[in-house]
């Protein structure tokens, strides 16, 4: 299939792999599999697939710790396919850097759709210097999933990394709790706006940024959220 774009469907169960080939080839993709955690990882290196979908409860090593990484090195697309559906195992799979999470049993239909927007969302720039996200001493790499603060790394979970992104993306826009809901957690709705609130903090914690007088994240009483503005005279 020339030109297509190869997905990468990862599942212990065959019936569940074929069902989901047969309803991404028809919509033009191209199809690998993997039934276990480290057939997955050694085809992710060698294919370069442009989405993965991924189940959680797998042999030799688990999609979590697949999704991990995978995340050390890319930002290539992840869907988690899974039946561990429940609230909390979302905002895990979320958190540890999947773009959208399918909970068992599913419609195929909506996942080849699910495939088509994270692909389309994800889609990025051709340009290397689109990656880089600056403010201030702050330096956000969007392709290697980085951030440094004067230079020193800071270690960030997918929540908190895709909350600062969406934030210097805006460039001084506010943001909504309800716009960041949909940038952090994507089409999962059953989480609480306010869990935004507690990202903010943890965030704020791990840039050293101060509420009072921020540096990177400002507060926008009764609005939401906003990146601060550049500090006077700041030479970047």
């Amino acid at each position: 299939m020339p030109g297509a774009q190869t997905i990468l469907v990862v599942d212990d169960d065959p019936k569940i792999r074929q069902l989901v080939r047969m309803y991404l080839e028809r919509d033009g993709f191209a199809v690998l599999e993997a039934a276990d955690g480290r057939t997955a990882l050694e085809t992710v290196e060698a294919e370069q697939p442009a989405l993965v979908v991924l189940d959680i409860m797998l042999p030799e090593i688990d999609g979590l710790s697949v999704l991990r990484a995978i995340r050390r090195s890319s930002r290539r697309p992840v869907i988690v396919l899974s039946a561990r559906g429940t609230v909390a195992n979302r905002i895990e799979g979320l958190d540890v850097g999947a773009d959208d999470y399918v909970p068992k049993p599913f419609s195929p239909a909506e996942l080849v759709a699910r495939v088509r927007r994270v692909l389309d969302r994800t889609g990025g720039s051709a340009d290397p210097h689109a990656a880089m996200l600056r403010r201030g001493d702050l330096v956000v790499d969007t392709e290697r999933h980085e951030a440094s603060v004067g230079g020193q790394p800071v270690a960030l979970t997918a929540a908190e990394f895709r909350l600062l992104v969406a934030l210097l993306e805006a460039d001084g826009r506010v943001l909504s709790r309800d716009q960041l809901m949909d940038a952090v957690y994507r089409d999962d709705d059953s989480v609480l706006d306010r869990t935004i609130d507690v990202h903010v903090r943890r965030l704020r914690d791990k840039l050293g940024d101060d509420a009072v007088t921020p540096r990177y994240v400002a507060t926008v009483r009764g609005a939401g959220y906003r990146a601060a503005p550049e500090p006077v005279g700041d030479a970047s």
